[in-house]
């Protein structure tokens, strides 16, 4: 049985679970507002929730798409006994999911979020071309137009950021000099670029898709500011052997089976490395390229 840990109308899921019905594979959804307890029966560890019921080694495959799977900590009146007994709970916990990331699985909880600035000192040590970058709270020594400015963290998207209203934080080009001090910031060489190249990495193989950004004053800085009126230009792309490998090599040292990688093709031929997102979107890489991802999770789960 297949086990799948996403958000609630998660539509990528919801995609790839059509694929498993056609295909008549047993499954399991497991949504970020469900809560689990932990039990034993015939020596034999199971979970139960109000929607689902299932023992451990009824899992033969595992896809984390999103959220976690939670787990109940029962509490005690005692403060040393609770104490003990919520280190106990952890490690029980921490077998669990152990347990069931190493089933066959594509992604994991356990290492969801990645630190993208060692991602980026890994890559370098494996040979991809890196943007030059560094870390100021200042803009002192920055050169103006020529740097681009973007989040440390891996999630850009700013809930409630105001009444009814979330924002998101984009790549941009520094044009002005700050006159005060601020919190340390990215800061990275701006390139001049031919295209960008989004791949999707599935277990050793790469698809990949060339969007043509940098035509479009909307989105040559960050091609997420999507222009629905004129939209960029998306085909196929195959990378050099060379790169793929190194791809290769980088997701191994990451531990990941899965996930979007970004590159830049500059205008001095060379291609650069950006960032890896392990649950990126990649149904629209998948439709317009015909390269049906979803289909392959399906398969191999």
């Amino acid at each position: 049985m297949i086990l799948i840990i996403s958000n609630n109308n998660e539509r990528t899921t919801n995609k790839i679970i059509k694929w498993l019905i056609q295909k008549k594979k047993k499954f399991i959804r497991i949504h970020e507002d469900e809560v689990f307890e932990m039990a034993v029966e015939n020596k034999k560890i199971f979970l139960k929730s109000n929607r689902h019921f299932f023992f451990l080694d009824e899992i033969t495959s595992m896809w984390y798409r999103r959220g976690r799977l939670k787990i109940r900590r029962l509490q005690y009146e005692n403060p040393s006994v609770n104490a003990h007994m919520n280190e106990v709970q952890h490690w029980l916990e921490d077998y669990v999911i152990r347990i069931l990331e190493s089933k066959k699985q594509i992604n994991k909880q356990s290492n969801s979020d990645i630190n993208k600035l060692l991602v980026l000192e890994q890559a370098k040590k494996i040979g991809l071309e890196i943007p030059e970058y560094y870390l100021a709270d200042n803009t002192d020594q920055v050169s103006l137009d020529k740097t681009i400015v973007k989040t440390i963290g891996g999630n850009p998207i700013l809930d409630d950021i105001d009444k009814d209203l979330n924002g998101i934080m984009y790549t941009s080009t520094v044009q002005k000099r700050e006159k005060a001090k601020f919190f340390i910031t990215f800061f990275q060489d701006k390139i001049d670029k031919e295209f960008e190249i989004r791949t999707f990495y599935l277990n050793g193989k790469c698809y990949s898709m060339a969007i043509f950004s940098q035509n479009d004053k909307q989105t040559q800085t960050d091609f997420r500011k999507y222009n629905l009126e004129k939209p960029n230009r998306n085909v196929p792309y195959t990378l050099t052997f060379d790169i793929e490998e190194k791809i290769h090599l980088l997701m191994q040292a990451l531990d990941l089976n899965c996930g979007s990688l970004d590159f830049i093709k500059g205008k001095d031929g060379k291609f650069y490395f950006l960032e890896v997102n392990t649950i990126g979107q990649f149904l629209g890489l998948s439709y317009t390229c015909n390269y049906l991802l979803d289909k392959e999770i399906a398969d191999y789960l």
